[in-house]
């Protein structure tokens, strides 16, 4: 080893460092040097007990812990809240260092990155007909949802991103000392700010407060990061890619884009009602074009260009600025400030029609409203042709290419929004149409056959059910003026503005057709044109659905009627004409080509929470992957493009992990350029709050799906006795996973009594109850509380349970030549190694000395004993097993990254969760004060900021 190298963590280190000390002068600034002295020492124990395995340090800050003040103990919990949150900050910072080293110093194109998947595609023998078909016909979709495990404030946000951009300028600029002394207090300033800052939200947040919350990442990053990326793939493949430039493809379509959940998706969540959809869209509508105002006045500033220099040949250009109100003499001779001011008059005059929004700047006089997003997008690319045909193109590559990109990706509604409910809810309402429309019908009581048979017979009728004057129920009217509200959206903003209906708990045919009805109520679905509006999106969350999710869409695609539907929804889909006659390596054919030879398109969304809530781990990853073979060879059978849409959670314990290998882990197939991803609430902040790490984590989906499309890979075809193995692993981590959460009498009361499950239920962060119904049921409790339970108390059962038990019995039956086959699937099958990656992720973040603490809060003391012993047992039984398959040594040996990462924060996550149990001890046992109750939600924030992707 060479000792002279660079130590590449050092500047982190410094970071960290830096960032303490100013929090720590803030603490004894602020609140005194006796509350100081008080942080300093819990944090030199946590450090000795962590760094050194010292127990009798943690004795000593256990009875340091106990034995603070009640005024006390919060502004302790604050201190090591913040130092989690500014320790993220400096992560963060660093990620973006490296990057920007690896770049400067000219290195190969990261992992992840579009250019290192390009360049394999390259080398692949991948020509460039094939690349321009995947462009084409590709959608990457992230899905922004908020979920009640965002816990930040959005002012919180917005004293960390300061901080953040200050430690950037450290890093980019070289300062004077003057210069140094102003960003040196310019930071101090940021940390008091932050200090100073409420954490917890005083009331419970709205939707519209989520919707809002959300929107504050299109400034940060979506609006500004994504037309850049845009622009770097498109001139990397012009730079890279032999004969793009024949293709004559300057630009290439919106094939990345977000889309939304939030005002839309009312599965368990009362709030969600058909004004609050219209008020969410609004708002979106009101963020994208007043983007587009203000950088539409920024280009007018910008193209100066004067005839009185320059000969513009351009008569389209000419024509609009002879048709622009702006007269004034000053611009007589500046056709493109003139052309520009007639854009911004019918650009303000739009969003005063769609939005009621007062444009930021007078136009010039009043004008015409745009009437589609595709008419403003039409007027800018005159500009682009005309300073093309004058030689200035140089000047159309900057603001005006991003700006053009902006309105191709977000037009004037920001996102798709999309919609999503109960199947039983829709039944519920179909049942109440049929039995007015249909006296003596009971729609409920018939079985899954008859139920097929009634719903198609009414969408081969445009005869409504509903009918005037009818007093519906009220969850009826609900149901259908959320359906009325998404036509009125249509007609207001364009179809692409909601795309998807989407159905949790599919469990039949049935389920997707009751839609179908609902969507004909209101126009959606015209049978006489055989035209549907949206895409009708069954959701398979359980085990159980998961299993039947092939045969039920083959038994839906087979269905006639709904084919045709699906046939109108193809419609105006790209199709791949870029190909050269007689194929070739230019020909987009191989892996992702049948897409564009299907007659329509068909999406199925996977749940990864409920699967992994009602089977555990192993099992929950298993089924999804078989859900998936099965569904693409339904769908490659019927002729028809299948798109997945998979529910992953931030957690590991919610289908979380790394991205990139989460993609490329999917079987072969699977992938056919084509896939949606949520990007759930509780790691919004974390991936799209800072501009540079958005953009890396855009590109990230990207590129995997580039891959995954283009390129074979070696899990495509796993080995008859993988898929053998894992099936008898998944059997066995199912029994023992049910075994204890749903079979273990007391389980569910020893889970809300040694969790935050209770509190966080109560906790003001998040629009959405807890819980479907009105019970302590394990089956009603949404999956996201459930992790983020476990995730508090540094169990984190979700994402390892039964695991252990499934590989001992692997090797009592098989002996070493089955542990050595483990460790094969391991080195050569991509789903199983993602699947162990995660679990050492989630195990490496766990501490079962803290979760055995936890489990002192449980009353019961016979039922504590029966409980937790088994889950310790089980922790260390899939620990062995994890390291006996990878050969490890130690936990996260192959992730030197998140190791480095536990190392710098998890000795100040320590006293966090010592306060903590002592707070629910005292607010369990009558001590119900407001300080108690915001310390509680205090180290809930903090633990979860430690943690990161916790819930």
């Amino acid at each position: 080893m060479n000792s002279s190298a660079p130590d590449k963590d050092q500047p982190l280190r410094e970071d960290i460092r830096l960032l303490g000390r100013l929090l720590g002068d803030t603490v004894r600034e602020q609140e005194g040097v006796a509350t100081f002295d008080r942080v300093e020492e819990i944090r030199r124990l946590a450090l000795r007990f962590h760094r050194d395995d010292d127990p009798a340090a943690r004795e000593e800050m256990e009875a340091l812990l106990h034995g603070l003040p009640p005024e006390g103990t919060n502004m302790v919990v604050r201190a090591f809240s913040y130092f989690s949150h500014l320790a993220n900050i400096a992560e963060d910072q660093h990620h973006i260092r490296r990057a920007r080293a690896h770049a400067r110093a000219g290195a190969r194109p990261r992992e992840g990155s579009l250019a290192l998947s390009l360049d394999r595609a390259l080398a692949a023998g991948i020509g460039a007909g094939r690349l321009a078909g995947f462009f084409a016909g590709a959608q990457v979709r992230p899905v922004l949802t908020a979920h009640p495990t965002e816990v930040q404030r959005k002012s919180i946000l917005d004293c960390q991103w300061k901080i953040a951009r200050l430690l950037d300028e450290r890093d980019r600029t070289e300062l004077s000392p003057e210069e140094q002394a102003e960003h040196d207090e310019a930071l101090r300033r940021a940390v008091l700010r932050l200090w100073q800052t409420r954490m917890l939200r005083r009331a419970k947040l709205s939707v519209m407060d989520e919707v809002n919350n959300a929107l504050s990442f299109y400034d940060m990053t979506f609006l500004r990061e994504l037309p850049r990326l845009y622009n770097a793939c498109e001139d990397h493949l012009a730079r890279t890619v032999p004969d793009w430039k024949t293709l004559g493809i300057a630009e290439l379509p919106p094939f990345l884009r977000p889309g939304s959940w939030i005002g839309g998706d009312r599965d368990g969540n009362p709030f969600v009602t058909a004004e609050v959809l219209d008020s969410a869209m609004r708002a979106q509508s009101r963020k994208a074009i007043g983007y587009l105002l203000e950088q539409l006045h920024q280009l007018g500033a910008e193209l100066s260009t004067t005839t009185s220099l320059i000969s513009v040949p351009d008569v389209e250009l000419m024509r609009l600025a002879e048709q622009s109100p702006d007269h004034s003499p000053h611009r007589l001779d500046e056709p493109y400030r003139r052309a520009i001011a007639g854009f911004y008059a019918r650009l303000a005059a739009t969003a005063l029609q769609l939005d009621q929004l007062e444009a930021p700047r007078h136009a010039v006089a009043q004008a015409e409203p745009y009437a589609t997003a595709a008419e403003f997008a039409a007027d800018l690319d005159v500009l682009h042709h005309s300073l093309i045909s004058h030689k200035a193109g140089l000047l159309g590559r900057g603001r005006l290419r991003r700006l053009r990109h902006a309105v191709a990706i977000f037009g004037f509604h920001l996102a798709p929004l999309d919609l999503r409910q109960n199947s039983e809810v829709h039944a519920r309402t179909v049942a109440e149409l049929l039995a007015i429309a249909r006296p003596g019908a009971d729609y409920l009581a018939l079985d899954e056959d008859s139920r097929v048979a009634l719903l198609l017979e009414e969408l081969a009728t445009p005869r409504p059910l509903t009918a005037p004057g009818v007093d519906y129920s009220d969850e009826t009217r609900g149901e259908l003026a959320i359906f009325h509200a998404a036509r009125s959206i249509h007609q207001r903003y364009g179809k692409a503005a909601i795309e998807n209906v989407i159905i949790s708990k599919t469990d039949g045919v049935s389920d997707i057709l009751e839609v179908a009805v609902l969507l004909k109520e209101v126009g959606l679905l015209r049978p006489l044109e055989h035209a549907l509006d949206v895409n009708i999106v069954p959701l398979f969350e359980t085990i159980g659905d998961l299993a039947n999710a092939g045969p039920i869409m083959d038994r839906l695609l087979a269905i006639p009627l709904y084919n045709r539907l699906l046939s109108s929804r193809s419609q105006g889909r790209p199709k791949n004409d870029l190909a050269p006659p007689g194929g070739g390596p230019n020909d987009f054919s191989g892996p992702g080509a049948q897409q564009n030879s299907r007659q329509g398109l068909q999406e199925c969304m996977l749940g990864y929470s409920d699967s992994n809530k009602d089977g555990g781990f192993l099992t929950s990853g298993w089924a999804l992957y078989r859900a998936e073979i099965a569904l693409t060879e339904v769908f490659a059978r019927h002729g028809i493009t299948l798109r997945l849409f998979h529910g992953r959670g931030g957690s590991v314990g919610r289908g979380g992990g790394p991205s990139y290998q989460a993609i490329l882990a999917q079987p072969q197939g699977a992938v056919q350029g084509q896939i949606r991803i949520t990007e759930q609430g509780e790691v919004i902040a974390s991936k799209y709050a800072n501009p540079e790490l958005g953009r890396r984590n855009l590109e990230i989906l990207a590129a995997a799906t580039l891959e995954a499309t283009l390129l074979a890979h070696e899990h495509d075809a796993p080995r008859p006795e993988f898929l053998a193995a894992m099936e008898e692993l998944s059997a066995t981590a199912f029994a023992a996973y049910r075994r204890m959460v749903y079979e273990t009498p007391g389980f569910e009361q020893y889970f809300w009594e040694s969790t935050v499950i209770a509190e966080i239920a109560a906790l003001n962060i998040g629009s959405r109850p807890a819980s479907r119904k009105k019970t302590t049921a394990i089956e009603d409790l949404r999956a996201i509380p459930w992790v983020f339970s476990w995730a508090q108390c540094r169990l984190m059962l979700p994402g390892w349970f039964g695991f252990g038990a499934a590989v001992t019995a692997f090797r009592e039956t098989h002996g070493a030549a089955g542990m050595a086959l483990l460790g094969e699937m391991n080195r050569e099958w991509g789903f199983f190694r993602a699947l162990l990656s995660n679990m050492d992720m989630v195990l490496g973040k766990s501490d079962i000395a803290i979760a055995a603490h936890y489990s002192q809060l449980v009353k019961d003391e016979a039922l504590r004993n029966a409980i937790f012993p088994r889950l310790r047992a089980e922790w260390q039984a899939s620990i062995d097993a994890l390291l006996a398959i990878t050969g490890q040594n130690e936990l996260l040996d192959g992730n030197p990254l998140l190791k480095r990462s536990i190392r710098n924060r998890f000795p100040y996550l320590d006293p966090l969760n010592h306060i903590q149990i002592e707070l629910l001890r005292r607010h369990r046992s009558g001590e119900t004060g407001e300080r108690v109750q915001r310390g509680i939600h205090l180290t809930i924030n903090g633990v979860a900021a430690g943690l990161r992707n916790s819930g």
